[in-house]
């Protein structure tokens, strides 16, 4: 008996003693439990950045007891992407992404949702290409205000080298076009660098290449002009003029470079495509040497050319017929050009204005037809032997040449046109002559040349391309002036190499 009761008190005493140790290590049974808090703000709900920029977020916690360990978790798009305390993301894919930032101790967790969107910074906005003094090429891009206090600007760098690193971007790059989604860039490479010419086609949200064809078949082939619509058709082939005269052929859905099948002559390097901004009705314009004359391919179909009674095709009627068919007989090419309208839907003027000069280069004939050649309109615009106004005409000379960068505006029926630094203002829709034309501006130095032209979609500004043969490196500028009376509104200096084509690439 009195062992048992010796037993009974031993286990109520260590009972006891247990109790006493639990108890200073806890308060009720369950301990101080220190609970996490995300400071209000530091975090936002939605963040929007560009493509390739960085999002930095440091958030700002505290906790309620004491500073316990505390581990980070960053997920995006559902998937972990870091456990460092600062996130640091470089977007690298476009679209929204649902994200969260999860802050755990030994006492539990809280969680701040949160959403990312990656935007395209190229959505829209002016693209100029442009070539150093060793043809490497460069491709840029003005980013439009989207930040309050953030005016317009242009990337820093080269956009083809940023979005495709691990591509050596052909050099020699002269002509840009926006079509069904992609821009699409032909480069005349470098045969002593051992490089072919090439045509890429990028992503015209992201700049990345989604094709390239690589031209080493044809020796000839130096592609000056992509004669390209902004929406193609399906099994339709389109030119690429060349510096030559030449023109091969692409088929912008197939991504194939050919001979020609259609243009099988040498032409003037003032073509142009009236673009309709459909699929349908997208016809090329050239001026053919052969024939001497203005020839059309009909949404695919052709070339026809302009005669004195309508059309004609030489293939049908015979190239004896038609010489005598043509129209322009006795005159040389100097320059042609179609009018914009202002807007997205209807790009292009209906009317063509050529210039042409009689072969002894006496005479300057401006002609005005409609787009598909049914009626013309001609004025004598010039007579060196002082027909118009006596011996102050005598020695003029036009200083259009089928290379002279220009832009013409329907809205105020202007050709702006580059000369040296100078741009000269023309009313074409006037009887005004050559010589009259006004110098309505003037950009950079007096040494600058003007390389390319661009009109914004509402054709109140002018966007001025040009290079200081002077200076070293980045030596090309854009300038915007007023289309209406040619003051400088905006200047955008040492934004990339010497200009060769400037485009308003639209959403």
């Amino acid at each position: 008996m009195k062992m048992k009761r010796f037993n009974k008190l031993g286990a109520l005493c260590m009972l006891l003693c247990l109790s006493s140790c639990f108890q200073d290590e806890t308060t009720d049974g369950t301990g101080p439990i220190s609970e996490i808090t995300i400071k209000e703000g530091c975090i936002k709900a939605v963040y929007d950045i560009d493509k390739n920029e960085t999002l930095t977020i440091s958030p700002v916690i505290t906790q309620s007891y004491a500073n316990k360990p505390v581990i980070y978790t960053w997920e995006i798009d559902q998937k972990v992407y870091s456990r460092e305390q600062e996130l640091i993301y470089v977007g690298k894919e476009l679209g929204s992404f649902h994200c969260r930032l999860i802050v755990e101790n030994e006492d539990g967790k809280t969680f701040f949702p949160f959403t990312l969107n990656v935007n395209s910074p190229y959505e829209e906005g002016i693209t100029v290409i442009s070539n150093d003094d060793d043809g490497n090429s460069m491709l840029s891009f003005m980013l439009k205000q989207r930040v309050e206090g953030v005016a317009d600007h242009f990337t820093e760098g080269d956009c083809f080298a940023l979005n495709n690193p691990e591509y050596t971007f052909t050099r020699n790059v002269m002509d840009v076009v926006q079509c069904d989604g992609s821009l699409i860039l032909a480069c005349q490479g470098d045969p002593a660098a051992g490089q072919s010419p090439a045509i890429y086609y990028l992503n015209d949200k992201t700049l990345v290449i989604e094709n390239m064809i690589s031209v080493n078949e044809f020796e000839d082939f130096r592609p000056y002009k992509i004669l390209l619509p902004s929406h193609g058709t399906a099994g339709t082939i389109y030119p690429i003029l060349c510096e030559n005269g030449k023109v091969y052929e692409l088929s912008p859905t197939e991504g194939a470079i050919g001979k020609p099948v259609k243009f099988k002559s040498e032409y003037t390097l003032c073509g142009f495509i009236y673009d309709s901004g459909a699929i349908a009705y997208n016809n090329v314009y050239l001026w053919d040497k052969k024939f001497g004359d203005v020839c059309m391919l009909y949404n695919g179909y052709g070339p026809y050319y302009c005669s004195k009674t309508y059309l004609f095709n030489p293939d049908v009627a015979g190239e004896e017929e038609a010489q005598a068919s043509n129209y322009f007989k006795g005159y040389e090419p100097v320059f042609m050009f179609l009018p914009r309208t202002v807007g997205n839907t209807a790009a292009f003027s209906k009317d063509i204005v050529l210039i042409t000069s009689s072969q002894k280069g006496m005479m300057y004939q401006k002609t005005i037809m409609d787009r598909n050649f049914w009626y013309y309109n001609e004025e004598t615009l010039q007579n060196d032997l002082g027909a118009y106004g006596g011996p102050q005409h005598a020695g003029f000379s036009c200083r259009l040449t089928e290379r002279t960068p220009h832009v013409a505006t329907e809205l105020y029926n202007y050709l702006l046109y580059g000369d040296g630094n100078k741009i000269v203002r023309w009313i074409y829709s006037q009887p005004q002559l050559l010589d009259n034309a006004k110098v309505c501006a003037t950009v950079g130095s007096d040494r600058a040349v003007v390389t390319a032209m661009e009109l914004s979609l509402d054709h109140t500004e002018t966007f001025v391309a040009f290079y200081e043969p002077d200076e070293e490196g980045l030596n090309g500028h854009v300038w915007v002036l007023n289309t209406e009376d040619g003051t400088l509104l905006r200047q955008y200096d040492n934004i990339c190499y010497r200009p060769t084509r400037i485009i308003y690439k639209k959403k």
